[in-house]
């Protein structure tokens, strides 16, 4: 089982693996090994909660699929296993980025005295600029 938080989880039925060959180099073993590996997940056939389904469908990633399907290719180890371990975290991290909650932003007034402050700085200011002009005797 793949744990996203304490109560859920995405089971193993779940995940679809295939193993492929490595894209780039690799010698004479590249042609013969499928070490990389393409997970595939269905958001809406999934155990997920409707809230995970409806945040992961609306989240904005060239992973996900039109079809609701998500798609990470894994070839960064030339072990299989290692690979199937990456995508798995990969598909944890994307589900965790999609259903982060953003805290809701409340508009604040500057305090009053904090406005005094500024108009004051801001007379300072141009009393400075003002006494750099021509002194007339």
């Amino acid at each position: 089982m793949l744990k996203i938080t304490n109560r859920v989880y995405i089971y193993p039925h779940e995940l679809e693996f295939n193993a492929i060959r490595a894209q780039g180099s690799g010698g004479q073993n590249v042609n013969k090994v499928s070490s990389a590996i393409h997970l595939r997940f269905d958001i809406k056939s999934s155990s997920l909660p409707e809230f995970y389904k409806e945040r992961l469908l609306a989240y904005r990633d060239q992973r996900i699929t039109k079809e609701g399907v998500i798609v990470i290719k894994a070839q960064n180890s030339r072990d299989q296993e290692r690979n199937k371990e990456d995508a798995k975290q990969r598909l944890l991290e994307l589900i965790q980025a999609a259903t982060v909650v953003e805290k809701a932003r409340r508009a604040t007034k500057p305090t009053r005295s904090s406005q005094r402050k500024r108009v004051d700085k801001k007379t300072q200011r141009g009393q400075i600029k003002k006494n750099r002009g021509k002194v007339d005797y």
